[in-house]
């Protein structure tokens, strides 16, 4: 169920409903090539939480924008705040959730620019006293799904508006794919211009610049409606399963709570 479409009166009782489980969809605003809109993971991400939660039931907060997607501050509609801004607005966000009632607060990111910034955010956590719980839910696919998805993909490289995030588009909203914009030469592949630190395993926050300045990793052309819908039930019994798991979960909360009394200053 949606945050915002209930009423207020129904709130309490849909809180117990759920057991305190509340789905938080993260994306960003972000160019997506030429041929996708720049909301397609706020997209991605509602409608993964949607089935999920039909599947197994939880309360779905509204759609969470404002996340890490600094190197696309170059491409027109971006939508880019400040890094501490980022990491308060996320902790506010997730305060608020718990004041509400709902103690156990399952982060679900449809943006890969996120990986690092939500791994730290959880760790961030252990920094204060805390009486709810942040999950970071990236569910590998079940083991039954995961032939099924993997077997119909025709390209070796995706990650961005390429085949896999395209054929989401086009099962979800597929009047705002423009298919007469997808690119026939090699723009999707990667530039490899770091490519010498990079297989030394040396970072730097201007690589995914240094090979996609475009954002667009791919080839969208052989995405379809079917196989978007194929890999969003996936993912949605995959989510699904961690929202079971995480209902049954009492362990990290006592965890939690042991470690901070332990990390309390003493005396």
């Amino acid at each position: 169920m949606f945050w915002e479409e209930l009423t207020s009166d129904h709130f309490e009782r849909a809180v117990e409903q759920v057991e305190r489980v509340c789905l938080l969809p993260l994306a960003c605003i972000e160019r997506h090539a030429h041929h996708l809109p720049l909301a397609t993971d706020m997209f991605i991400g509602r409608d993964l939480c949607r089935r999920a939660a039909a599947l197994e039931t939880a309360l779905i907060f509204p759609n969470f924008v404002f996340t890490e997607i600094l190197e696309a501050r170059h491409c027109p509609g971006t939508v880019a705040l400040e890094p501490d801004l980022i990491v308060r607005l996320l902790d506010n966000v997730c305060r608020e959730i718990a004041r509400n009632g709902l103690t156990k607060i399952v982060l679900v990111s449809a943006h890969g620019g996120n990986y690092h910034f939500l791994r730290f955010f959880a760790q961030s956590q252990l920094a204060s006293r805390r009486d709810y719980v942040v999950y970071v839910a990236d569910p590998s696919l079940l083991p039954e799904d995961g032939t099924d998805v993997e077997s119909q993909w025709e390209t070796k490289v995706d990650g961005h508006a390429g085949e896999q995030e395209t054929s989401m588009m086009l099962a979800i909203r597929p009047e705002l794919v423009v298919r007469e914009a997808l690119r026939t030469d090699t723009e999707g592949m990667p530039l490899e211009r770091l490519k010498a630190l990079s297989e030394l395993g040396v970072y730097t926050g201007i690589w995914w610049y240094a090979d996609h300045p475009t954002h667009y990793r791919g080839e969208g052309n052989p995405a379809t409606a079917e196989k978007g819908e194929l890999l969003l039930a996936a993912q949605a019994r995959a989510l699904a399963a961690a929202i079971r798991l995480i209902k049954q979960d009492s362990k990290t909360h006592r965890l939690q709570a042991e470690f901070y009394a332990a990390a309390e200053p003493k005396g």
